[in-house]
């Protein structure tokens, strides 16, 4: 065989690069349609930190698992009015899956965009999500039996648990909470608080009987309305306060449990890889926070003559001096 000539090599190097510049192309159309194939959409309720946490703590679960997806954020900040503009143009995407933050997002998508697929995040209502078949998530509410738990931690020597709520809201959670109250030794004492203005006289009804006023989610007793009176209130008694958020707690709650907003987000990308590998959303039950993180006061545990264990205050996301 006769070598090949300068012109010969010079053919067959061009044909080499021909040949791998196509296979590239190939390669990357090919990655480009199956990113567009798994559209994800994120739809945030508002831009506040916790929706933002929870946003990337999706998105880094996804990326840390290899999926090759097109991913688009839209946020309604808090606006309703934003749903007409938003939701029109993210149907035109066609996206195989949705994430929605928040009570807003998810209450909208479930309505204008009930054929898609939909994981949501920071629902109040979790068993919302399964009417359709088309959706799951993550809640935001800690389970009854964690928050007792936590409770008998970071406050052993309590045994007897002040309750104020609104009966409409909360009736049916007290009388659940207090199943497993006392399933784990505690004893709660209720008081209905249907107006702002029964809230004196339900604090003073548990004033020589409770060792902590445990915070439940509630509209009416625990307000931006209410918030001091009730801090007032556990100062001057000396009966502690379990807060909804740190801003109680830095206010003069004894701790607030919260959650790990960014866990949060990767308990919502494990439900949406599921979706995307082809499980049925409506057979993956809504969980809820499995991460738990707190905070605590230490002036007020100071000035109510309590002894918090160090593990505890080192186990703290925030502590207040």
């Amino acid at each position: 065989m006769r070598p090949l000539n300068r012109h010969g090599r010079t053919t067959r190097r061009t044909a080499i690069v021909t040949i791998a510049m196509s296979l590239l192309f190939t390669w990357l159309l090919s990655a480009t349609v199956q990113a567009n194939d798994m559209r994800v959409i994120i739809i945030a309720s508002q831009d506040a930190g916790p929706y933002k946490d929870l946003s990337m703590g999706f998105q880094q679960y996804l990326s840390s698992r290899g999926m090759p997806i097109s991913l688009e954020t839209y946020s309604l900040q808090g606006n309703i009015a934003k749903v007409a503009e938003v939701f029109p143009a993210i149907k035109n995407k066609t996206p195989r899956l949705l994430l929605t933050i928040g009570t807003l997002a998810t209450q909208a998508a479930l309505k204008e965009l009930p054929d898609i697929p939909l994981v949501a995040g920071l629902v109040m209502d979790p068993d919302s999500l399964l009417k359709g078949g088309k959706a799951t998530g993550v809640g935001v509410e800690i389970p009854l039996n964690i928050q007792f738990q936590w409770l008998q931690r970071i406050m052993p020597g309590a045994g007897t648990i002040g309750v104020l709520y609104n009966p409409k809201e909360n009736r049916a959670k007290v009388e659940a909470a207090t199943k497993i109250a006392h399933g784990l030794g505690l004893k709660l004492v209720t008081r209905e608080v249907e107006t702002p203005r029964d809230l004196p006289d339900a604090l003073d009804g548990i004033a020589k009987n409770a060792d902590l006023l445990w915070g439940l989610s509630d509209q009416v007793v625990l307000s931006p309305q209410t918030a001091e009176p009730i801090l007032l209130f556990s100062l001057q008694h000396r009966i502690p306060v379990s807060g909804l958020t740190a801003s109680w707690t830095k206010a003069g709650a004894l701790y607030s449990l919260d959650r790990d907003y960014s866990d949060l987000g990767a308990q919502c990308g494990e439900l949406a890889l599921k979706i995307l590998q082809g499980s049925n959303p409506g057979a993956l039950p809504p969980v809820p926070p499995r991460k738990v993180v707190y905070s605590l006061n230490l002036k007020t545990a100071d000035h109510m003559r309590l002894d918090i264990p160090q593990s505890i205050i080192e186990g703290a996301q925030s502590v207040f001096r």
